[in-house]
């Protein structure tokens, strides 16, 4: 009978123990793991629009960085075909010139169609000739020698290297990268408010038991310890629904994308941000930001719970 009875308090100990300190089906968690959730695919949506917006301004840079264009304007007196002729032998002539192409007279009116619109004579309108010419990769052009070369067989041909488009570019990817990093910023920031007040409601119906662990010397860390794992846990669940759901977005977006390929609309997305498509490195770098707000949403309880404490001492 002493050993029946002495064997019942070491089973309601264990169980005790078995028992955690914060409930894992409380309405609070649930409600967490919306918020991490939702927070992690905003930020998922935002990190991957950068990646694709960064990857498609790349490539313009590098195709317009590739070209140069040489325009020669029709000027009275002067045989325009000849000049256009003498000015793409000329350029193919010059160092760091892989090839040159000249627009034929159709090819320029077609270039005016999106202002002048179709059916128009252009025939006595004095539109000029545009040359196209590609430069060797990695080899710097000598723009100078090339302009004053071109003035010499053709006085009204100019030379555009679309500088002022590169830098275009180059400003609008960088602000789009500022405003991605901002929204993430934003993000983490509402994460960490959102996990403080669940870590203080957890406290607060917890209260009696933290009370009591912390009189009967039970350790801060081991009671934060706790908390950390439930916390920890619920956003990677979080986390793993919220990346999970904006691959899903990626991937769908792709196949979308190609329904309305040829489309006027299709056609500027595609200017815009590229195929859509996410390289497997940006699907990498999404899963590493759903670990990172996780281990933000331990964190953030951690720091809560611990001032906590302090307020209970």
């Amino acid at each position: 009978m002493m050993d029946m009875g002495s064997d019942q308090p070491r089973m309601g100990i264990h169980a005790r123990n078995m028992s955690p300190i914060v409930p894992r089906g409380s309405i609070s968690g649930t409600a967490l793991v919306a918020v991490v959730a939702i927070m992690t695919f905003l930020a998922s949506i935002t990190t991957g629009a950068v990646l694709l917006v960064r990857a498609s301004a790349h490539e313009w840079q590098a195709d317009v960085a590739s070209e140069v264009t040489i325009q020669v304007r029709p000027v009275g007196g002067r045989d325009l075909e000849r000049d256009v002729r003498a000015a793409v032998e000329v350029t193919r002539s010059q160092p760091g010139i892989v090839d040159a192409r000249a627009f034929s007279k159709e090819e320029s009116a077609k270039l005016l169609e999106p202002w002048l619109g179709t059916g128009l004579s252009l025939d006595e309108l004095p539109v000029p000739r545009m040359v196209v010419a590609r430069v060797t990769p990695g080899q710097a052009l000598d723009l100078e020698n090339l302009r004053r070369r071109l003035t010499e067989v053709a006085p009204s041909a100019t030379v555009d290297d679309h500088r002022a488009w590169i830098g275009r570019m180059r400003s609008m990817s960088g602000a789009i990268v500022f405003a991605g990093m901002a929204i993430l910023a934003l993000v983490i920031v509402a994460t960490v408010i959102s996990v403080s007040f669940a870590t203080r409601g957890a406290m607060a119906a917890n209260r009696p038991i933290v009370e009591v662990l912390h009189f009967v010397g039970a350790h801060d860390s081991y009671i934060a310890n706790r908390f950390l794992r439930h916390f920890l846990r619920l956003g990677l669940e979080g986390g793993l629904i919220g990346v999970i759901a904006a691959m899903l977005v990626f991937g769908f977006s792709e196949s979308i994308a190609s329904w309305f390929s040829g489309t006027p609309v299709g056609d500027q997305f595609a200017a815009l941000l590229g195929t859509f498509a996410l390289p497997g490195w940006g699907y990498l770098t999404l899963a590493a930001q759903a670990l990172l707000i996780a281990a933000v949403t331990a964190w953030a309880s951690r720091r809560t719970l611990f001032a906590t404490l302090d307020d209970i001492d």
